[in-house]
């Protein structure tokens, strides 16, 4: 026999299950989210991935022979910072008004908060739910 919240209970799943697939997915595209920049001149280009770790160095050009260390060193690092900040906000664009109250882009990247936690196991349900859910219909209902 059917119980009246049979429907209800369907409905909750299937919104639950796709909440948890469109945060997979978000999770799969800030995975993707890669920047390069390129110094003036063309001394060095750096590709990094959406949490900042560095995927490629290149020297386009024979430019960086001539450099001193030093000045070879702040040009990667500034180009490494100009990377990072436009995968960063890469990764933002993909987030732009997903996330709840208190989580950050900055959080989800630097691995503070993992999408799937944002979602718990249990679905959230109204409690005559939950209990018939846990204990099966009892013949009466519980608001």
């Amino acid at each position: 026999m059917p119980s009246p919240y049979d429907q209800q209970i369907e409905d909750l799943l299937e919104q639950y299950r796709r909440q948890r697939e469109e945060a997979a997915e978000t999770r799969r595209r800030i995975n993707a989210t890669t920047s390069t920049a390129t110094a003036p001149r063309q001394t060095v280009k750096v590709t990094v991935g959406a949490q900042g770790e560095v995927t490629a160095i290149e020297f386009p050009t024979g430019a960086y022979r001539r450099m001193a260390p030093k000045e070879l060193a702040d040009v990667l690092l500034a180009t490494l910072q100009q990377a990072r900040s436009e995968a960063l906000e890469g990764a933002a664009g993909v987030l732009a008004g997903e996330l709840p109250p208190g989580v950050t882009v900055a959080d989800l990247l630097q691995g503070r908060v993992d999408p799937g936690a944002l979602l718990p196991e249990d679905p959230a349900m109204p409690d005559s739910v939950r209990d018939y859910v846990d204990h099966g219909f009892q013949g009466e209902t519980h608001e």
